[in-house]
């Protein structure tokens, strides 16, 4: 604040001198006062009375375009209204800066011309037209080179104006500070070490400008060097070998590798093309594509691990430099191998069709297996399905030999389709197959099978000779003739008769025949062998039981065997006509020998005289009386009893008896049945029962001897082999085809005679020489007896 009084007295008192001289008062003040700030007093400098001040309307009329300044008219003091800038009062560049004013009184008027000088204070830092100033320097510019830069302004004046520069650190430049005409300061950027523009391209520098004021002021620029590039600098690669691996099969087009060789220089001359160098094989060139311009390699031609899998580049890296620059690296691409190829199966020996009774461990087949492929790629395993009795052996490097591991049984399975699979091990795996076809041959290893062990067959009697009682079919699961099956009958001898002489068994099919009509009342059953045999080498064969049950027919009526009687005669009976109720008269006993069904006998009366007189027990036959007889009863009674059987149809048999009453032997014959006697085991009833008995199995013993006695007068049947089934085929063969067969009694009376003449047989027609009829029976009455146990006989026809 002293300071500022000193300033305002000393201009005032300048004023008073000049004011003599040109009536102009003069103050002195700095810009940037605060507002209020008392600058002088008007009214003491002036001589002027500070009570009139307002009475004389004092005021202050400013030359300027702002109201700087104002007038107090209480007390005369001039103070400041708003603050002063110096430089933006005066923007000419002064030394001095005026504010001029006048101060204007009226009641006398009088005006007062006031000049105030705003003093410079430093308020204001240097500032360069431009905050960076860029600069091209190329980087072959020689050291000591100058190159002029931008100077600072500052509106102050005086001291307060740029006094000196300063650069920011650095080794490659540095400033020299000049002083122009007018006695502005600006300074020159000189060079003092060789650019490089690969090491830095920029450098970034800060010049500072510095005024004299106190304190001082300065303002700062960004300096930006430029390096401009020269072709300094070869392309480089980033490594001078490269090792590049890729899978074969890779597709067209695929990157192998991105070269990218770096020059340091830059515009065209780190402009870079890419080409193959000579050394570079044109087998090579072919497979593989150089992008001049990126330096991509991609593929161009088909990868194969197996024909090709190492290839060798040289790449050479150009600039486009006035003055050319290249750059070579050596690429190796190493093609790896990928599972692109299937494994192989070469079969070297199969060996079918085989027996089926093959050896275990014998060699089938040898295969060899192989894969173009490498590492686990290439190893492969050869395997077969698990459920073949088959095992694989391996003998040596990749060869392997199918062997036999299990029985084989051509029944169960006749060929096998075996499957060799060989799988590589890479990933994913690939496989191959092959599929042989083993044929087995059949050999002889199964006997004939018949569905039963045991046949039960039933065949009703008076069958006509040559009928099909059963079909006996065995089944052989060989093949061929080992499957080809011979039936026969093994011999066995049944009182003197052979079972072929009863039947005959067809050799092809199993068809079995009745050579005979049957008699239940003489044959009831027959049991014996059949045998199937294959034709294989050595044959083999088996047997079945076979039981014939002959199931009786009701042919045979019932017998009357008591009351016994004559042929065609009449029985005759005494009984006392005092005989009582309930009597027994007579018994009729029938017998039949049908089975027990059809000779379940039963007796009714067919007539009688007087059916209220006697009863019939139709079980048991027994005739009695129903009541007692009367002397209006006649005295001879006529009784016909049939016997029938149960048969279907019935079968019957009569008795007539013829009954005379006695008078005389009613008391004897009461007596009798008054006084019970013992029992009498040779009555007349029971002895008829035994003689009849007795008379039946006499004749049957009789029929029974002459059987014997003409079959021991026949030749017996030799014991040979078993027929072949050729032979047995053939001769059965020719003997239906040159056979006749008489069936029936009409065709047997077509060709013979009714009766026979001394012995011989007539015949009604001419036969063909040589012709042979089978006759199934000789009709009766011909007085031709058959002799013969079979049931068909053979006539020739001779010459």
């Amino acid at each position: 604040m002293k300071s500022f009084k000193r300033y305002v007295l000393l201009a005032f008192i300048f004023s008073s001198v000049h004011s003599v001289r040109a009536s102009v008062t003069h103050y002195s003040i700095p810009e940037e006062m605060k507002e209020g700030s008392v600058v002088a007093n008007l009214a003491t400098d002036l001589s002027l009375d500070v009570k009139s001040l307002g009475k004389r309307k004092m005021r202050l009329d400013l030359i300027a375009n702002k109201k700087y300044l104002d007038v107090n008219k209480e007390t005369g003091e001039l103070y400041v209204v708003e603050k002063i800038d110096r430089e933006y009062l005066c923007t000419q560049t002064f030394t001095v800066c005026y504010l001029k004013m006048e101060v204007i009184l009226e009641n006398p008027l009088r005006i007062f011309n006031i000049e105030l000088e705003i003093l410079d204070i430093n308020d204001n830092a240097p500032q360069f037209r431009r905050d960076a100033i860029h600069l091209d320097i190329s980087e072959s510019t020689p050291t000591g080179e100058r190159f002029s830069l931008s100077n600072a302004v500052d509106p102050d004046v005086g001291s307060n104006l740029v006094k000196t520069y300063h650069l920011s650190e650095s080794e490659q430049f540095t400033i020299e500070v000049q002083t122009g005409r007018d006695g502005s300061k600006f300074a020159d950027l000189i060079l003092k070490q060789t650019l490089d523009r690969e090491k830095q391209a920029v450098h970034n520098l800060i010049l500072t400008a510095v005024d004299g004021g106190k304190p001082a002021r300065s303002g700062t620029a960004s300096v930006i060097v430029h390096v401009l590039d020269t072709n300094d600098n070869p392309p480089i690669f980033g490594q001078s070998v490269y090792n590049v691996k890729i899978m074969e099969n890779s597709p067209i087009g695929s990157l192998v590798i991105d070269l990218n060789a770096t020059d340091l220089d830059e515009g065209s001359n780190s402009d870079i093309t890419y080409s193959y160098s000579l050394y570079t094989s044109e087998k090579t060139q072919e497979t593989f594509n150089l992008n001049p311009a990126t330096g991509e390699i991609t593929v161009k031609g088909l990868l194969n691990y197996e024909d090709f899998r190492i290839y060798d580049m040289e790449v050479i890296a150009a600039d486009k430099g006035a003055s050319s620059l290249t750059g070579q690296c050596t690429i190796k691409i190493l093609v790896e191998d990928m599972n692109d190829n299937h494994p192989e199966i070469s079969i070297k020996s199969f060996q079918s069709p085989v027996t089926e009774n093959i050896e275990l461990d014998t060699v089938i087949a040898v295969v060899s297996v192989s894969d173009k492929d490498s590492g686990d790629n290439g190893i492969v395993d050869l395997r077969v399905p698990d459920n073949m009795p088959f095992k694989l052996r391996e003998s040596s490097d990749n060869y392997y030999e199918l062997v036999v591991s299990e029985p084989l049984d051509r029944e169960k399975v006749s060929e096998y389709d075996i499957t060799f699979t060989v799988t590589d091990r890479g990933s994913p795996p690939l496989s191959d197959n092959e599929t042989m076809t083993l044929e087995l041959l059949d050999v002889n290893d199964n006997v004939p099978q018949f569905p039963q062990s045991f046949y039960t067959i039933r065949v009703m009697e008076n069958n006509a000779p040559g009928a099909l009682l059963s079909s006996l079919t065995a089944f052989d699961p060989d093949l061929h003739e080992n499957q080809y099956l011979v039936y026969f009958i093994i011999e066995k001898e049944i009182a003197n008769t052979s079972m072929s002489m009863l039947f005959s068994i067809n050799p092809e099919n199993g068809n079995l025949y009745a050579l005979k009509t049957f008699d239940y009342e003489i044959e009831k059953e027959f049991l014996f062998h059949i045998e199937a045999r294959d034709s294989g080498s050595p044959p083999l064969s088996s047997n079945v039981t076979v039981h014939i049950i002959i199931v009786d027919q009701n042919d045979n009526a019932p017998v009357i065997v008591s009351p016994w009687r004559a042929h065609g005669s009449v029985v005759e009976e005494k009984i006392p006509r005092s005989t009582d109720k309930g009597s027994l008269v007579a018994k009729v006993i029938a017998l039949d020998t049908d089975s027990v069904h059809n000779s379940r006998i039963t007796y009714q009366f067919l007539q009688v005289t007087d059916a209220t007189l006697f009863s019939l027990d139709q079980y048991n036959g027994e005739i009695r009386t129903m009541r007692m007889f009367s002397y209006r009863d006649p005295r001879h009674q006529r009784l016909v009893v049939v016997a029938k059987d149960n048969g279907e149809p019935a079968l019957s048999a009569t008795v007539t008896i013829k009954l005379t009453t006695m008078e005389t032997a009613v008391k004897a014959y009461s007596d009798m049945t008054e006084e019970p006697l013992e029992y009498d085991i040779f009555s007349d009833i029971n002895l008829y029962l035994v003689i009849g008995l007795g008379l039946v199995s006499f004749l049957l013993l009789i029929t029974i001897l002459v059987t014997i006695v003409i079959k021991c007068q026949k030749p017996k049947p030799s014991k040979a082999a078993p027929p072949s089934r050729n032979s047995v085929i053939s001769e059965r063969n020719s003997t239906i085809a040159d056979s006749t067969l008489v069936s029936n009694d009409a065709y047997w009376y077509s060709l013979f005679l009714a009766e026979t003449r001394k012995g011989k047989l007539v015949v009604r027609q001419p036969l063909p020489k040589g012709s042979r009829y089978i006759v199934s029976s000789i009709p009766r009455g011909t007085g031709l007896t058959d002799t013969s146990d079979s049931a068909a006989s053979t006539l020739q026809v001779g010459s």
